[in-house]
């Protein structure tokens, strides 16, 4: 499949850390898009591995910012890292991938052309594929047994926005409390509360890595750390309905989890 929008752009930001292992398959799958008119950008946040001998194998490819200083906790690092990027960037789509991950080949082409037909969409999300040493799952998106604040939201490198709505997101999300909410929580309450929509297309475009040793595989399904996690995700939603004047009310789903979270 290839669609090619005149004078359209396409930027990718890629978050880097320690991933040198992983690198170069997230490069490649963004510079061989059937969609060409790609801008790649990738800030290394300081990686103490190999990363940087790689990515500086592909200096004619993409735009490298090398940063010196962490701030120490992952979630503020890897928001710090897609704004110090965002920065350099020329096009009108801006994409996020994370460099762990990496893109079916015809996703540039499918979001973008998503956004041209529909000028009012200001953020979209693909759904993942999730990747297992041995085996991948392609990812369904169902319907919750209880009624939240928030629906499924895809991992940070589904997630495409566009440019001129960019900051203004950042300036709404872009704080340093709640560590344990990452950046697709954030910008998929934006989108829901700030822009009242929320596309989700409903297909498998990026593969998102699964591994014993990444930071998703710390809040297993109902462990100890998902219901502190999910307490601190209602936290932010009363801190973020309370900033932007939205009525809040507490729910069946804030109590259950005040609750459990009582005795753990």
């Amino acid at each position: 499949m290839k669609i090619e929008i005149s004078n359209s752009l396409a930027t990718v930001l890629i978050a880097n850390y320690n991933n040198s292992k992983c690198i170069e398959k997230c490069l490649t799958s963004v510079i061989n898009q059937n969609y060409k008119k790609i801008e790649i950008i990738v800030v290394d946040d300081n990686s103490s591995d190999n990363s940087l001998e790689i990515l500086n194998n592909y200096t004619d490819q993409i735009k490298l910012i090398k940063k010196k200083k962490k701030i120490g906790l992952g979630s503020f690092d890897q928001m710090n890292s897609y704004y110090e990027a965002f920065k350099e960037s020329k096009g009108e789509i801006i994409f996020f991938l994370d460099s762990d991950d990496y893109f079916h080949l015809d996703k540039v082409s499918i979001i973008m052309n998503e956004f041209h037909k529909n000028k009012k969409n200001n953020i979209l999300f693909d759904l993942p594929i999730k990747k297992y040493a041995n085996k991948e799952i392609l990812f369904k998106n169902k319907k919750k047994l209880f009624k939240n604040y928030w629906p499924y939201f895809p991992p940070t490198s589904c997630i495409a926005v566009r440019k001129n709505d960019f900051e203004y997101i950042f300036q709404l999300v872009n704080y340093r409390l709640f560590p344990d909410i990452w950046l697709d929580f954030r910008i998929g309450i934006v989108s829901k509360y700030i822009f009242n929509q929320y596309n989700l297309i409903n297909k498998n475009l990026t593969f998102y890595r699964q591994s014993d040793t990444s930071i998703s595989s710390n809040f297993g399904h109902l462990s100890r750390n998902w219901w502190k996690r999910r307490k601190q995700a209602h936290n932010f939603i009363q801190y973020f309905f309370k900033n932007n004047k939205i009525k809040y009310k507490k729910n069946l789903d804030y109590f259950l989890t005040d609750f459990i979270n009582y005795f753990i």
